[in-house]
């Protein structure tokens, strides 16, 4: 396999180039650009041409600000936000951006590389302490009284399409699978993601498992 090319933004050299060594000496990354700036993070995913951006959410101009902007100008660039905040708020704000990928930092070297190779091949990742709660978050909003169950109103086609989306599969791929133009799957998670009252795909996905699993 191609070393994987990697921009890291983060505006404490000390950790940025940390994390760019330990990523480099494993043979399997290679660095084509550093930055500290929400600016900086913009620059380089048009003209480094990355595969996977690393970046902080604090930091001068803001990660939050622009990660949306970047995963819609460059959809095939996997974005992992590297920080120190555990805030539900935030997480869900990453991940309803785009971002493929959010890590703690204090991660090991290893892990952190196991993490990339991951999400370059097409997963999410969120730690698993964060997932936890945002899952126990999700179940006490769907078991809190209510008219009915929000699994149960999604169509046939809906609920199709979320499982697919729930097995790692892109828009894309889904289209493909059930020989759908990609803006009519595109339409369908719309629906879904306003009936089930989530913000983005990750949270569908886990809302579904947890039914699903409470179910078996």
């Amino acid at each position: 396999m191609n070393a994987i090319r990697i921009a890291i933004v983060d505006d404490h050299p000390l950790l940025r180039e940390g994390v760019a060594r330990s990523l480099a000496d494993t043979g399997e990354f290679i660095v084509c650009g550093e930055g500290a700036t929400a600016e900086d993070a913009v620059r380089l995913a048009g003209e480094v041409g990355p595969e996977i951006l690393l970046m902080d959410l604090s930091m001068p101009g803001g990660g939050l600000s622009v990660l949306a902007g970047i995963k819609q100008d460059f959809p095939a660039l996997k974005i992992v936000v590297l920080t120190v905040s555990e805030a539900q708020e935030d997480i869900t704000a990453a991940l309803s951006a785009g971002a493929d990928g959010y890590v703690l930092k204090g991660v090991g070297s290893k892990a952190l590389a196991a993490i990339l190779r991951d999400v370059r091949g097409g997963d999410t990742y969120v730690p698993p302490v964060l997932a936890a709660r945002m899952l126990a978050s999700l179940k006490n909003a769907f078991e809190a009284p209510g008219p009915s169950n929000p699994i149960s109103a999604l169509t046939a086609r809906e609920r199709e399409i979320l499982e697919l989306v729930s097995s790692g599969r892109s828009n894309k791929e889904v289209a493909r699978a059930l020989q759908l133009q990609e803006k009519t799957v595109k339409h369908h998670m719309t629906s879904v993601l306003s009936k089930l009252k989530v913000r983005n795909r990750t949270e569908a996905a886990m809302l579904l498992h947890s039914v699903d699993s409470a179910r078996r």
